[in-house]
């Protein structure tokens, strides 16, 4: 066995813990939790009583920030984290790389004495300085224009990062230009909650509510990771640069076995869960599951519902979290949708709802065929969906999730809504002109006697759809597992804005005074939105091939891939609705556009240089060397007059005349001039480098079969996956 492998499977067998156990009995999770955050405890603790209510109504109602007071809230800030071992403080921003960003600043400043004063006022809070031209703008920014700025969101807490040399205050802020333009993902997530907010409040007095409190969308976001071993890891190319595996012959056993999922969770695996619960625990993220997950080596995680602001840096925090603990555990957390073929990939089901703190607008009732708010919210999602599905569908397309979308894992491309048996009864029948009517959910028999009546749902999950209603919530299960869920909330928050508008005016229109009318009204908007819209509504196996055939009968659209989403949403109408509520400017919009393309076809040519490099430097000599052995062998045999048969040798002559072929082919694809045309480049990227690369990896994974276990010079999967 090569020694890269034979070294890896020797430091995983021998594996011991390097860090200390934690003693979860010395400090209960809940003195824990939050206990590294400028939350509300902390600034009603250290902030006069004036002060922390100009916050609180800027938190809780959305009111414009009173700056005048950012000296005292930024002094306050201050001591409590030099209080905790700070020594410097970060504005930690979200550029369009899909990263996080962060600057470091010290606390300390020269006193002109020989020493040093802890200095940090609210200018310093309030805004920050950084380099907008080393980010993706997507021409907003040229080279020369440097000048960006990050601003304090006081909406999201600031906190702190521990690292064991020192702690650092961390204050969650957008990203501008000089010119104001958005060069974040969170600028666009505040437009979209305020426009969503906006046309929230216009619906609640409709209904009644006189002075209906302030209206946010909330996420909660399933977070599914693999783990492997780190020397596995850096025993792979493909991995460190790609993040996935471009080679890699199916192990004897996958998951066929079904033996994986909710399976008991290994010792190794459940200690690292156990720390990273504990380190989000102070970062406030509220962790509430943990499971193995279908494929090998496969887990997840996942919080509950909060606002989904906070929640998206929270999902930020989850991410780096993940990926820093595990090193402390001599494991690697893989966050691509799809590190190993032939096995589930990873998602992050985005689970979105809105409401206040005391109303859930997707919240049903007992009888949702009496709740015309519901019915009216609900209508609105299903129309926004419909209407602007090549939006959504965009704001989930980059090229790792093109493995996994539509693959028997994870839901279809083609974007439709699951609203379950009886929300379906109840929508079809007000179309047809009925006031709609709802089963009652009843009783599941278990039959066994010991065990109490289980109230039945009134409708079935189905996992195949990518855009679920489940219970008092939507699930869109189709957001990919590396990417930040501030793109697809940034969509959702708009498009369901734009419905809410449309959905409000027609019921002002209607000039409805009484329940009666009211009613009668939100029965006529919905029966609108079905018979233009009720399309969208799909409750059976998406996997299946009649139903891409049923939606093209419906005109659904269906981009396979991501280059073709993210040109096929640069509509119009998807310029216009995000420019009308203020989200994103026709000029913001387009350069998002360029920017996703542009990752695509990066993505596309790092994997392409890989494949050609690794198969040409690491398979093509160890499969030359063993087709030497078998040439010598079979000749030898030849002059000493015995048989000898050449099955395998003229196997792998095909293999190798093949491997050269194909790799040449994609090395003159890769290497092909774009002249700088972005649309065609990525066209090409999907229509010519990606079939050259999996042409070339059919050949490789096959001499995996060939060539001799103890002379093939990648870990294989039956050793990254099952050696733990």
């Amino acid at each position: 066995m090569s020694i890269s492998r034979l070294n890896a499977i020797a430091a995983v067998t021998n594996y011991r813990a390097t860090t200390p156990a934690l003693d979860f009995s010395k400090t209960p999770a809940r003195e824990v939790f939050g206990s590294n955050v400028f939350d509300d405890r902390v600034m009603k603790k250290r902030l006069a009583q004036g002060v922390y209510e100009v916050l609180r109504r800027t938190i809780d109602e959305g009111a414009k920030l009173d700056v005048s007071v950012a000296d005292e809230v930024a002094a306050a800030m201050r001591d409590w984290a030099i209080e905790k071992g700070a020594t410097h403080y970060a504005h930690v921003f979200y550029p369009l790389t899909g990263l996080t960003a962060e600057k470091h600043d010290s606390f300390l400043t020269p006193d002109g004495e020989g020493g040093a004063v802890a200095e940090f006022s609210g200018n310093q809070l309030i805004l920050g300085e950084s380099d907008a031209s080393s980010f993706p703008s997507g021409g907003i920014r040229a080279t020369f224009e440097a000048r960006g700025y990050t601003a304090w969101d006081v909406t999201s807490p600031a906190y702190l990062l521990e690292n064991p040399n020192g702690t650092t205050l961390c204050i969650p802020t957008a990203f501008c230009s000089w010119t104001g333009e958005a060069l974040d993902k969170k600028t666009p997530l505040l437009r979209s909650m305020q426009a969503l907010n906006t046309q929230a409040q216009r619906l609640l007095k409709i209904f009644g509510h006189s002075q209906p409190e302030h209206v946010i969308a909330t996420a909660g976001c399933e977070q599914e990771y693999f783990l492997i071993d780190r020397n596995f890891f850096f025993a792979r190319t493909d991995l460190i640069s790609a993040g996935r595996t471009l080679f890699g012959a199916k192990p004897p056993k996958g998951q066929e076995m079904e033996d994986q999922y909710f399976g008991a969770i290994p010792e190794r695996v459940l200690a690292f869960m156990l720390e990273v619960e504990r380190e989000l625990y102070k970062l406030g993220v509220p962790v509430k599951t943990r499971h193995n997950e279908v494929a090998p080596g496969q887990y997840e995680l996942a919080p509950v519902h909060e606002n989904a602001n906070v929640a998206t840096d929270h999902q930020y925090l989850t991410m780096t979290v993940l990926q820093r603990v595990a090193r402390r555990y001599g494991m690697t957390c893989l966050l691509h949708e799809k590190p190993f073929a032939g096995i589930n990939g990873s998602g992050k089901h985005l689970n979105w709802s809105l409401g206040t703190p005391s109303l859930n607008l997707l919240d049903p009732g007992e009888t949702p065929h009496e709740n015309m708010q519901f019915l009216a919210v609900c209508a609105a999602v299903i129309r926004a969906v419909d209407k602007h599905a090549t939006l959504l569908r965009a704001s989930i397309a980059h090229a790792g999730n093109d493995h996994r979308l539509g693959a028997n894992e994870a839901p279809p491309a083609i974007l439709s809504v699951f609203l379950g048996e009886q929300l379906t009864e109840v929508f079809t029948n007000i179309a047809a002109g009925g006031k709609g009517q709802a089963k009652k959910p009843g009783y599941l028999t278990v039959g066994v006697d010991t065990l109490p009546p289980l109230p039945k749902d009134a409708g079935d999950r189905n996992r195949t759809s990518p855009f679920a209603f489940t219970g008092n919530k939507f699930e869109f299960r189709a957001v990919g597992s590396s990417q930040s869920v501030a793109g697809p909330l940034v969509i959702l928050n708009t498009i369901v804005a734009e419905s809410l508008d449309y959905v409000v005016s027609e019921l002002e229109a209607a000039q409805a005074t009484t329940p009666e009318t009211l009613g009668a009204a939100v029965q006529q908007v919905i029966r609108t939105i079905m018979n233009k819209h009720g399309r969208i509504i799909f409750n059976g196996d998406g996997y299946t091939e009649e139903w891409k055939k049923e939606a093209t009968k419906r005109g659904l659209p269906n981009a396979s891939h991501a280059a073709e989403a993210i040109l096929a949403c640069q509509t119009k109408d998807n310029e216009e609705v995000l420019a009308k509520y203020g989200v994103l400017s026709v000029r913001e919009f387009h350069s998002r556009n360029e920017i996703y393309l542009e990752k695509y076809i990066k993505d596309i040519l790092i994997e392409g240089r890989l494949v050609f490099e690794i198969s040409k430097t690491m398979i093509f000599p160890v499969a030359l060397d063993y087709q030497k052995q078998l040439a010598e062998t079979s000749l030898a045999l030849k002059h000493m007059g015995r048989k000898h048969c050449t099955t395998v040798l003229d196997e792998l002559c095909e293999l190798m005349a093949n491997l050269q072929l194909r790799n040449e082919i994609l090395r003159t694809a890769i290497f092909r001039e774009s002249n700088g045309d972005g649309v065609r480049l990525a066209q090409h990227c999907h229509n010519t480098i990606v079939p050259a690369m999996d042409a070339v990896r059919e050949v490789v994974d096959q001499l995996e079969f060939i060539v001799p276990d103890e002379d093939w010079p990648l870990p294989t999967y039956q050793e990254i996956l099952f050696i733990k």
